[in-house]
């Protein structure tokens, strides 16, 4: 297994380091940030370069800000543990992978 990169070598700025903090929180458990195989749910690496999301939903804020915070198949919803400031920061990390 590959070591794990600080945000410097990731090039984080601080809201991208803030969404890493929430991805690591909340998403990790489910979905690998940097290989091409998910755990439970779908790899995220290069979400944002893809045109849809598994389920044919375009990836874009507002779709992916959707299904983060209702929720989706297997996916709960985290609109309860997540403020408009973390949705963002977490948004702004996603598009790092």
């Amino acid at each position: 297994m590959e070591r794990r990169k600080s945000d410097a070598e990731l090039g984080l700025n601080a809201e991208q380091a803030r969404g890493r903090v929430i991805y690591d929180r909340d998403c990790i458990r489910c979905h690998e940030p940097y290989s091409r195989w998910g755990t439970h749910g779908p790899s995220l690496k290069g979400l944002y370069q893809k045109p849809n999301l598994p389920s044919g939903i375009p990836v874009n804020d507002e779709r992916l800000a959707d299904v983060i915070l209702m929720g989706k198949a297997k996916m709960p919803a985290f609109a309860n543990s997540l403020n408009s400031r973390q949705l963002h920061e977490l948004l702004a990390y996603l598009k790092t992978l």
